[in-house]
């Protein structure tokens, strides 16, 4: 990913927060050819240097079958926003986009172990279940019913090689621009315009600075 210094953010607590936050990610392989999946993934923080991602697909999906052992790339994208030079207020600027993402890169493990995938497919729930009102729980279903579907998919782990973020958020720009760029967005109706401008704005509270 292409990422200016000013852009770059690579303290590792942030980002593996914002991929807990983002958790749906596009998993990319270049095996025999481009692919990509939709998909939720789980964050294991302390397995090796920059974590473990875990997820699973569905088995009539073709990309995991040449990926054991291979090299990829998840992407978990956040909010992003266009920035008009009008709200700059200045002469000789330009329109750009402001997002934020983060990419893991690293080997991914395939996993077929019927009680392996229950395991992945048991903590998902669990996760996404664990803010609901009434949480589901896999053990409210026939167990039967449960294996059926187990059979149709397939997990898989990534240890995580390499982490990039980029918090693209007008930090080549002085503190008045980005100050009037947050004025802006806020007038605007979208959410992620309001993201974009609260976290624009955390860049002038933690003294980003402008290069």
């Amino acid at each position: 990913m292409y990422t200016p210094r000013s852009f770059a953010e690579d303290r590792p607590g942030r980002l593996h927060e914002f991929i807990e936050q983002h958790s749906f990610g596009i998993l990319v392989s270049a095996a025999d050819v481009i692919a990509a999946s939709h998909l939720p993934f789980l964050l294991d923080r302390d397995s090796g240097p920059h974590g473990r991602l875990t997820s699973h697909m569905a088995k009539a999906n073709p990309q995991w079958r040449e990926l054991d052992g291979c090299e990829v790339l998840t992407i978990f994208h956040g909010p992003h926003a266009y920035i008009s030079p009008t709200w700059y207020a200045d002469a000789n600027t330009v329109p750009t986009w402001n997002y934020v993402a983060v990419h893991a890169t690293g080997t991914l493990r395939v996993i077929e172990d019927h009680e392996h995938v229950r395991e992945i497919v048991r903590r998902t729930v669990d996760t996404h279940e664990a803010t609901m009102p009434v949480p589901w729980s896999m053990d409210s279903v026939d167990e039967d019913f449960i294996d059926q579907l187990l059979e149709a998919i397939v997990g898989f782990t990534i240890d995580i090689t390499r982490l990039e973020g980029k918090w693209k958020l007008n930090q080549n720009h002085d503190a008045t621009r980005r100050e009037r760029v947050i004025h802006a967005l806020q007038q605007q109706s979208g959410d992620h315009e309001h993201q974009i401008a609260e976290l624009i704005q955390n860049t002038l509270n933690e003294g980003h600075p402008t290069p």
